[in-house]
């Protein structure tokens, strides 16, 4: 009783505070009272994401689910409730622009406690199931990938794609796309997936997977959570490597370094001994980074030097290629990355070579975010941008953007590579550019108030809106990935010609607008405006 008071009037509280019309008395009605959080400290980590962008957003409450049937349950009040309330999934909170955000609904924290209270009743999510002869695992939408890896090692196998960043819920991956250095040869995280449990916008619960309604399966992937919230992933696992051999090599023409990535994504179909297993790459305009992010690979002994290289437009292109193997194929290894490295062309004498364990090559980002903790970097704002460019157009975007918008001087990573279209399921709702190899172009940056004003958010803000016009202007149709648009046209135009299908799908699995409203792209709808 004593926490039916506490969770009524704080609801209270928050809807004097927002002016929200909502009964509280709704969300008590629930039955889930001990899986909802009015904790201040749940709240204010539900308001805020990994963008640090849009300003702090309270939701009524936090809900931490231990079942499909919780979230269904909660869903179905919103849907069926006389005032309307939004509901919201969230992960990990690595959101750029508040897209698992709502003010006006409840957050459903998918992953673990965030805060004070956590699950009051003490009720966890399922663990990941592995079957280990059909080479799958069954996960909960909230499972951290690095959960999930830890997981299926315990039985010699792996999941085929990647993210660079493991602590990222799976549900949340694969409500936009999942991508890292593999998807050249398995394609997305989205196109490794065998079956979806997915709460609807109407509270219903359905699995979906080819077979069974699997016009809802295919939207979900990639839906950015516009049509039901995934509870459980069917995961397709392989074998799973022992060591990485991870490589990096240098060039000063950009034309030379694509030409070699495209050539390798293009062994995607050639045996394992014959391709490398991830291929990205990164481009350097600023001496400092390449020497300090993930400083850990480049020797501190010995560093880059970018004006001894010669860069062509003062702008040096790495490429960073891995090859999976075994301690029992250790002595083919060598021959194996010697043969691929002879047929490219980057700049002699710029081999940078490591060899390690395939989990800490998988969680090697988890390195550098502990050292940006220590240093007080990490909990500030990104102002990231994510593209995908076309093939045809790449040139002109480093001419643009890489030789000329950034300048010499940036505030994080900028990764660049490759990949084919064929291993993107077109059925899916993720957008792609409309040519069989596009890149994806990330600029992973940070604002800093450290005094420099190229490192200042107004100033990567306004340079990221730069990039975007010159695009434009220039005719470079890209695509934005984890996109972020502000008007109904622009998502219109986002979407293209699968927009009638998601706007069709989107009435269907999610009338009133209840779910993922932090997108932008449906507006709530209230009882009213709904009949």
């Amino acid at each position: 009783m004593a926490t039916k008071l506490l969770l009524t009037f704080a609801i209270c509280r928050l809807i004097v505070t927002v002016g929200l019309t909502l009964d509280p008395t709704e969300l008590l009605l629930l039955g889930v009272d001990a899986q909802l959080s009015v904790d201040p400290t749940d709240v204010k980590a539900a308001s805020l994401d990994f963008g640090l962008l849009t300003g702090a957003q309270p939701p009524l409450a936090v809900m931490h689910p231990a079942s499909s049937q919780d979230v269904a349950q909660l869903v179905k009040a919103a849907y069926g409730s006389n005032f309307g309330f939004t509901v919201s999934a969230r992960g990990h909170g690595h959101s750029i622009n508040g897209q698992a955000q709502t003010a006006n609904g409840v957050v459903v924290q998918m992953s673990g406690s965030i805060g004070g209270s956590g699950v009051a009743s003490g009720r966890k999510p399922p663990h990941p199931r592995v079957w280990p002869q059909e080479r799958f695992v069954d996960v909960w939408g909230g499972e951290l990938w690095i959960d999930v890896l830890r997981s299926t090692l315990q039985h010699g196998l792996a999941p085929k794609s990647w993210t660079d960043y493991l602590y990222l819920s799976v549900g949340g991956t694969l409500s936009n796309a999942g991508i890292s250095g593999q998807a050249f040869n398995h394609g997305p995280q989205i196109s490794n997936v065998h079956e979806l449990d997915v709460v609807t916008g109407k509270g219903e619960l359905l699995t979906c997977s080819e077979e069974q309604n699997s016009e809802m399966f295919h939207a979900v992937l990639g839906g950015l959570g516009q049509f039901g919230i995934i509870t459980r992933a069917r995961i397709s696992l392989e074998p799973a490597p022992q060591r990485v051999r991870w490589i990096r090599v240098l060039y000063s023409n950009f034309s030379t370094f694509t030409r070699d990535q495209e050539y390798l994504i293009s062994l995607h179909e050639q045996p394992a001994s014959q391709k490398f297993d991830y291929v990205e790459g990164f481009v350097i305009v600023d001496e400092g980074l390449i020497n300090n992010w993930r400083s850990s690979f480049f020797s501190p002994h010995n560093p880059v030097k970018i004006s001894s290289l010669e860069p062509n437009g003062g702008v040096l292109y790495c490429l960073e290629i891995a090859k999976n193997y075994h301690e029992s194929t250790a002595s083919t290894i060598d021959q194996e990355v010697e043969s691929l490295l002879k047929k490219l062309n980057f700049i002699p004498a710029s081999v940078f070579t490591t060899d390690m364990p395939y989990v800490d090559f998988l969680d090697r980002v988890h390195k550098a975010e502990l050292k940006l903790r220590s240093k007080g970097l990490w909990e500030v704002p990104h102002p990231w941008l994510n593209l995908f460019v076309p093939k045809s157009k790449i040139a002109d975007f480093d001419k643009g953007v890489f030789k000329g918008i950034l300048g010499n001087k940036t505030s994080g990573p900028i990764l660049i590579y490759p990949m084919n279209k064929n291993k993107w399921d077109h059925r899916s709702s993720a957008v792609t550019p409309d040519e069989d190899v596009f890149y994806l172009v990330a600029l992973l940056r940070s604002a800093l108030d450290n005094g420099e004003e190229t490192h200042s958010l107004e100033y990567l803000t306004n340079q990221n809106r730069q990039i975007l016009r010159f695009c434009d202007e220039a005719g470079i149709t890209v695509k934005q990935y984890l996109p972020h648009y502000k008007t109904h046209q622009e998502w219109v135009d986002h979407f293209g010609n699968k927009w009638d299908r998601f706007y069709r799908l989107k009435m269907e699995f999610d009338p009133r607008h209840i779910l993922a409203s932090g997108q932008q792209i449906f507006t709530p709808t209230n009882m009213a405006s709904w009949q």
